[in-house]
């Protein structure tokens, strides 16, 4: 049998059913697996060992005891440390949160530990989501498995190393722009941004609310689709969580791809794009082709649009989302060199507050001042709408839509951290999903020079059992998603 840490999910809850191995057994190897590697990697910001071994504890117990236990029972997972943890403190990767400990669980962290989940602790990230490389975050920038001079993606960077150094079995990050898939694709985990309305977002701690989802990373579709099913559905604490009917996820996972349309929007193949990443996706693209896939172009042509529209609309909603940050209520606050409540104010929010949060406050509060909305946000906005009609019409005769996730492998650290425009375009290809409220994900694909590469899947609204299963028939063709990064050198053998 292989070492606990390499088992996928569904391979460890088959052992766990038959009691061939425990929970608490497969969480000790994690915990010493993030205690071998994690001082190097930074994958997470707030590690808890204590209630791990806890939660471990209760689910051996369930399972000694007969009950009927879930397929996530006694699973060790790891999550973005942007989702409320009651008891446990959740920063959103900032100064200003430095300390925060909310009284209360997000509705996906109620659905986890109903399920009877491990979690090994918070993992680290962009400041308050705002960033595609997880260098942002005000504590220390994560490093790639594969090369730790490279970045891992961002912002749920932690999330997806925890995942690719298989320090956890599978972690939820949460997508505003490409924050689920970019990191899955430089980390070569399974990574999948829910529909906009799938899972709720109550004890999500907002960055941008009409674009926010959370979603799962995991070493393959099969693991993916047990983790989202465990968090998706309707939710009384959210009004835009949809109450559509959740289908059996894993049940989709039929390996046939015979007849499945897919699409090959022009416009995703644009200059800059890195000649190795175009030939890995082109490759997948052949190998749906051979699965039988029928596969045909499609033009989306306001996507050239995404980019301008997305960083009017995220940041004006992050400038009225992030007004709560007064160093009165909560978090961090400077009151004893302050001349009055204005200076409170001004001071704890600069101090609290990194470059890159900064920056987008100030654009979204430009965008959405007096003789600027209509010129900025509002044409925007129907920028939006334009890119949703563009995907709604190519959803008539495509299933699905492949092309690259990120234009490059993952970069150096420091390359673009002095270059926003550059860091932003990161996301060319991932931010109009967002915008259109579709879901996508990544899969591995081919490497290029020794690095991974994702192939980004797009369905319409509701549809990830399609995306799931495309990716699951193409993982059963291929092997990139269990190639393991070599991690000797910083203390795993």
């Amino acid at each position: 049998m292989p070492a606990l840490w390499e088992l996928s999910i569904h391979e460890a809850a088959e052992l766990l059913r038959r009691r061939e191995i425990s929970s608490v057994e497969l969480t000790r190897a994690h915990l010493e697996r993030i205690d071998a590697l994690d001082d190097t990697l930074h994958a997470f910001i707030t590690r808890t060992p204590d209630l791990a071994l806890e939660q471990a504890e209760a689910a051996d117990r369930r399972i000694a005891a007969g009950e009927a236990v879930m397929p996530l029972t006694g699973i060790p997972l790891a999550i973005k440390d942007v989702i409320s943890t009651d008891g446990v403190r959740t920063t959103c990767g900032s100064h200003i949160l430095e300390n925060f400990v909310p009284p209360y669980d997000a509705t996906v962290m109620q659905r986890l530990n109903a399920a009877g989940i491990v979690m090994l602790g918070k993992t680290n990230m962009d400041e308050f989501a705002m960033g595609s490389s997880t260098e942002n975050s005000a504590f220390f920038p994560t490093r790639n498995p594969w090369d730790i001079e490279r970045v891992p993606g961002g912002s749920s960077g932690g999330s997806a190393v925890a995942v690719a150094a298989s320090e956890a079995m599978g972690s939820l990050g949460s997508d505003t722009g490409g924050s689920i898939r970019q990191p899955g694709a430089l980390s070569n985990v399974t990574a999948l941004k829910p529909s906009y309305g799938r899972v709720s977002r109550y004890g999500l701690v907002a960055f941008a609310s009409s674009l926010d989802q959370i979603g799962p990373f995991a070493r393959d579709a099969r693991d993916a689709a047990l983790l989202f099913q465990s968090i998706a559905g309707p939710d009384p604490l959210d009004s835009t969580a949809v109450n559509v009917p959740v289908p059996d996820y894993s049940a989709a996972l039929t390996g046939d791809l015979k007849g499945l349309r897919v699409g090959v929007p022009e416009e995703y193949w644009v200059e800059g794009t890195e000649p190795g990443v175009v030939a890995s996706v082109r490759a997948a693209i052949e190998t749906l082709r051979e699965l039988g896939a029928e596969v045909g172009d499609v033009s989306l042509p306001h996507t050239r649009y995404g980019v301008a529209a997305y960083y009017i609309i995220a940041p004006a909603e992050a400038s009225a989302n992030l007004a709560r940050y007064d160093g009165i209520k909560y978090g961090f606050s400077v009151r004893e060199d302050a001349e009055d409540l204005l200076d409170v104010y001004k001071k704890s929010r600069q101090q609290g507050f990194g470059a890159e949060v900064k920056r987008r406050i100030m654009i979204g509060t430009y965008a959405l001042s007096s003789g600027y909305y209509d010129a900025y946000y509002l044409r925007a906005e129907k920028t939006r709408t334009l890119i949703k009609q563009d995907f709604d019409r190519a959803f008539e005769r495509f299933d699905v839509l492949v092309s690259p996730v990120s234009p490059t492998v993952a970069f150096k650290i420091g390359a673009k951290v002095d270059d926003p425009y550059q860091m932003y375009l990161s996301d060319v290809f991932t931010i109009p999903a967002n915008l259109a409220g579709i879901c996508g994900l990544s899969m591995p694909g081919p490497f290029s020079e020794g690095l991974p590469v994702g192939v980004q899947l797009l369905g319409a609204a509701f549809k990830e059992e399609v995306l799931l299963r495309v990716a699951d028939a193409y993982q059963r063709a291929t092997d990139y998603h269990r190639r393991r990064p070599a991690l000797n050198a910083i203390g795993a053998a």
